[in-house]
This record gives structure tokens, C-alpha cells and sequence, in this order.
């Protein structure tokens, strides 16, 4: 394999150094390390090995940390190859040996050994292997799960961590699926538990947002959504289906009998160092149950503009219509499209002990400090327009609306606009302009809507690129001809960018920014929704008056080298 040379790290306080880089990167709290510390004191042990294996610190955080320390690269799976290469016979090391110290030898040139770790810092480690195989060696570091499936792969039985849980949960299948206690039985099994578990992990280490888990006629399909593209996972066979579901039935507090009907709920719990909470979904299907778990972490999510993509020349903008005092601002878009991370950045813009904020939400995503958030619960009366007549009743200066989803919604948040409130509430429509004519479909009165919305912002998620491997290439003359690109940069070469795999991003990706266009309304617009203009009409007059429009914006960070024009394309209808 080619390789850029890595030195031997210094063992020496190594593993103090790397605690030291994760408690200042935020990946590990003050508390865990303490209580790992106090573990360390009573039984001894490596405090890093202890963080790991209480699930304190992520495999991912702690290799990444431990690369950077130890200025060693980083090594992904999809990386090596199949089948192991050829190496020296004294290269040989036992399987047990490998197994203990997670750890395998992956190539071999002029003398020095290669070796994949997932504790490059452990001194003890290193020097066996010098020892017993008499080369000089050369750590890169790699995820834990990863190197003991390659171990697994190359050197055991060719099993998964899946297919050995799996193994053990084959005999404690079947029986009668429609007899409840046989299947809570099944589902308090240790594999079982071990298997959703696994599940959910595998979720946290891929960054996905989702985890979709479907039955079909002879499979169960996993597929984890990762920077809002579906990947297929490592799936569990199809006779353990009924056991998985119900485990997660029970995880999330619904009722394991009722299979005939959606069932909603909620898990919390904490999975390698992260506190998670999992918004569970289920639906009947022809083959049973498809389940879907939305993955919110509390801790990673930052409400911060820039981080969501909102440039320097769009920001202040947005931030004047903002600051008005009353008024209705909307964000648009389809599901998933980061709206409400959006509002929320808004309203812990607007959060001061000066004014009273109330949402109304269905569910409440995140909890911010200070904010009153009302959780809808339409099964006992409690919709968004109910708690809206309730909570102008509460003297609000600011009310946000999960979504404005009928008419009698629409008019209360109006009407509580007229009377001097802020109003932020989001609309499923595909672009800003869309936002006056769905109200105005819905039965909003012209004239209100012309004196209550001050501004409306529609927006999509891109993939940004991982920026360290981005490939860099001159555009062709048929891109800069198809795509316009001279608009944006009159002189000069015009450069693209594709994305480039590498071990902190598989897919050359890593995470999402948005793009988005702001519709700011004007007199002019008012005359234009006054006498119902269609939605090219309105859009025409926003572009006139400086709107960007989403695929503009787009165009604009993929030339920064932020995104690649196919994901501009893939998200937004022109092109």
C-alpha cells in the first residue's frame, strides 16, 4: 500500500496529552474523566483504555484525537484492502494478541511494519511488536470496531461484530410472534440487546441523522442516513426482526402488542460520551413494522449562523428583519431541510432577560435555557392552535411556531402579530415566494398578510466537503456555459471541486451547510400579493429588489470550494 512515512510517537505521556486535547475540543466532560480517574485509583488501568470501554469518549473523537497528538494519520476501513496482504512470516503476530491490544499489521516495506492501532500510545504494545517480529514499525491509527473487523476478517472466522451477536441469538428465535410476552422474552435477551445497541453505535460513529430499519418478505434492511443521503448498513437476519423491533418498542416506552398502528416515542440515553435522544417512529408495512429512529445530540448542536452557512453579506439582512420588533418571519423548505435548527439559531439570537419567549413545537427538538417551550399533544386537545389561544394569554414578546399547518393556526399567529408580538413559524414550500402563495391558498387574507410578514427564508441542506482532501479542477467551458459560473467570477480561471474519500470522511463529505434565499418584502411586493400575483411574479420582483435566489447561493459556495455542483443540483430544481 503506499504510505507516508509516520515516526514512532513517544509513548511518554501520551495518553495525558490526548485527555488534555479532548476535554479542549469538548469531547470529553471534566465529570467522566473523574469518574474514570476514581475507576483508574480502585482498579487500575490505562485512563484513556477506561474512557473507551465505559463509552465516555467515541471511538471516532478519540482517534482523531490521538492522530493529531501523536501526528499520526488517520486510517479508515474502506481504505485497506479485502484480503490481507503478503507479509514476511516473522511479521506474524497471534490472533489473541491482536485481538487484546486491537491492533493489526496491514503492510510492510523496507523493513518497517505497518500497524493499524487503535491505542498508537501504548508504549508496551508497540515494543512487543518490535520485539517479536524484529522490524522497526510504523503505527497509523484507525477506529476500534473497524481494526477488530479487519482482525475478524482477516485473521478469525470472517465475522462482523453483528454476525458474532448474531450467532448467539440464532437459537433464541422464532416461536409464536403473536404471543407478547414470548416477544418481550426475546427482546430482554442479551444478544438482542446487544444487537440494537450495536445499531444504534454504528449510527453515532457514521454521524447519521437516522436510522431506518425495514422489514421486507426474506430481509431486514438497516440503512443509516448520513449528511441526508441513505447508506445501506450491516443488516441482522430476518428471523430476528420481530425481536428487534420489540426491543426498541420497549426502549422507547410503546406498547409491543399494538402492531397495527403508528406508534410514536421517545429514547434517551447516553452512547459512546454523547447524551442522545432518539425520536422513534413506527408504521405498519406488509412484512411488519418499519421503524425509524431520528437521532438528536444535544451536545454537538451549535446555534451559530456561520456554522449553518449564512455568509457575511447575507447575515445582516436577515438579522435587521429579525430584530423588528413585531411581525411574521417563516422559513421554508422541505422535511429535513434544517429549518428548525435555523429558528432555534434565532431564537437563541433573540433570548435575553429583556423579553419572554414561548414555542409551540411538535416535538420539542432541543431544549434551550430560558425559553418556554410547549410540547403539542393533539390526543388530548392540545394542538398548535389551542396552545397558541392559551399563550397570548402569557404576555410573549417572541412566539415560535413548530409549523403552520392550517388556516386557524395561520390566523392566530397573524393576529398576534398585529398586536405587537415577533412570530417565527416554518411552511413545507419549495421556495421563498411559494411561502406568500401556500397562505393565501390556505385562506389568509391578503391585506393581513401584506401588514404581518416582514420576511421569508427558504433554505436546503448541502454536503459540505471535507476540506483538507477536496480535489480541486478547472471547470470545463461546457460547465462555466451550463451553469452560468461567469456571473459569479467575470475574470479569471474558474476552479471546481470534487469530494475525495478519506478516513475521517469515507465519502469525501462531511457534514452539511445550507443555502438558502431571503425574501425581504417591499412595497412593491405588497402591490404584487395584493392583487395575487403568481409565485414567478413575486420571485422575479425579490430577484429585482437583490434576492439570491437557493441555486445562486449554491453555485456561489460550490466555486468556494464548500460544495460540489452536484449537490447544489441534487437539492434544488435548476440546472
Amino acid at each position: 500500500m503506499n504510505v507516508i512515512a509516520n515516526e514512532t510517537p513517544a509513548a511518554t505521556g501520551a495518553d495525558e496529552r490526548i485527555v488534555a486535547a479532548l476535554l479542549d475540543k469538548g469531547r470529553l466532560k471534566e465529570a467522566d474523566l473523574a469518574r474514570a480517574r476514581k475507576l483508574q485509583d480502585e482498579a487500575g488501568g490505562d485512563v484513556l483504555d477506561l474512557l473507551s470501554r465505559l463509552g465516555l469518549v467515541s471511538e471516532r473523537d478519540h482517534a482523531e484525537a490521538c492522530a493529531e497528538v501523536l501526528g499520526l494519520q488517520l486510517l479508515g476501513l474502506k481504505q485497506l484492502p479485502e484480503l490481507p496482504p503478503e507479509l514476511p512470516s516473522s511479521s506474524s503476530l497471534p490472533l489473541r494478541f491482536l485481538k487484546q491490544f486491537h491492533l493489526c499489521a496491514i503492510g510492510e516495506s523496507d523493513g518497517v511494519l505497518d500497524l493499524w492501532m487503535a491505542e498508537p500510545w501504548n508504549g508496551y504494545a508497540l515494543d512487543a511488536v518490535q520485539l517479536a517480529t524484529g522490524s522497526k514499525v510504523r503505527p497509523w491509527v484507525g477506529l476500534r470496531s473497524e481494526i477488530d473487523d479487519l482482525i475478524e476478517r482477516w485473521h478469525g472466522q470472517g465475522r462482523s461484530a453483528m454476525g458474532a451477536i448474531v450467532e448467539h441469538a440464532e437459537g433464541e428465535a422464532g416461536g409464536d410472534l403473536d404471543d407478547v410476552e414470548h416477544l418481550r422474552d426475546l427482546a430482554s435477551e442479551a444478544p438482542v440487546i446487544r444487537l440494537v445497541n450495536l445499531l444504534i453505535q454504528r449510527a453515532v460513529e457514521l454521524r447519521a441523522s437516522d436510522i431506518h430499519i425495514e422489514p421486507f418478505e426474506n430481509r431486514l434492511k438497516v440503512r443509516y442516513r448520513v449528511d441526508g443521503v441513505l447508506i445501506d448498513g450491516e443488516s441482522p437476519p430476518a428471523n430476528l426482526t420481530a425481536a428487534v423491533i420489540s426491543r426498541i418498542k420497549i426502549m422507547a416506552r410503546l406498547n409491543i402488542a399494538e402492531r397495527r398502528l403508528p406508534q410514536d416515542g421517545r429514547i434517551q440515553l447516553r452512547v459512546q460520551g454523547k447524551e442522545l435522544d432518539l425520536r422513534v417512529s413506527t408504521v405498519p408495512t406488509a412484512h411488519g413494522e418499519s421503524v425509524v429512529m431520528r437521532l438528536l445530540d444535544r451536545e454537538t448542536v451549535v446555534f451559530d449562523f456561520h456554522r449553518l452557512g449564512f455568509t457575511d453579506e447575507f447575515l445582516p439582512q436577515f438579522q435587521k428583519v429579525l430584530e423588528l420588533p413585531h411581525g411574521i418571519l417563516l422559513v421554508t423548505g422541505p422535511t429535513g431541510s434544517g429549518k428548525t435548527t435555523t429558528l432555534y439559531t434565532a431564537l437563541s439570537k433573540l433570548n435575553t432577560s429583556d423579553v419572554k419567549i414561548i414555542t409551540v413545537e411538535d416535538p420539542v427538538e432541543y431544549q434551550i435555557e430560558g425559553i418556554n417551550q410547549i410540547h403539542v399533544k393533539p390526543q388530548i386537545g392540545l394542538d398548535f392552535a389551542s396552545a397558541l389561544r392559551s399563550i397570548v394569554r402569557q404576555d410573549p414578546d417572541i412566539i415560535m411556531i413548530g409549523e403552520m399547518r392550517d388556516l386557524e393556526t395561520a390566523r392566530i399567529a397573524i393576529q398576534s402579530a398585529l398586536t405587537g408580538h415577533l412570530v417565527l413559524s416554518t411552511l413545507h414550500t419549495n421556495n421563498a415566494a411559494g411561502g406568500i402563495t401556500r397562505l393565501l391558498d390556505m385562506g389568509v387574507e391578503d391585506y393581513l398578510l401584506t401588514s404581518t410578514v416582514n420576511g421569508i427564508l427558504a433554505q436546503r441542506l448541502v454536503r459540505r466537503l471535507e476540506p483538507t482532501h477536496a480535489e480541486k479542477y478547472p471547470a470545463l467551458p461546457e460547465e462555466i456555459e451550463k451553469f452560468g459560473l461567469r456571473r459569479f467570477q467575470p475574470h479569471g480561471d474558474i476552479f471546481l471541486y470534487r469530494p475525495r474519500p478519506s478516513a475521517l470522511a469515507p465519502t469525501g463529505y462531511l457534514g452539511r451547510t445550507t443555502i438558502m434565499e431571503f425574501l425581504v418584502m417591499n412595497d412593491e411586493l405588497r402591490r404584487a400579493v395584493m392583487r395575487h400575483a403568481g409565485i414567478g411574479e413575486i420571485e422575479q420582483l425579490a430577484r429585482a429588489a437583490g434576492m439570491r435566489t437557493m441555486y445562486e447561493d449554491g453555485i456561489a459556495k460550490a466555486l468556494r470550494g464548500e460544495t460540489t455542483i452536484e449537490e447544489v443540483l441534487r437539492v434544488t430544481e435548476e440546472g
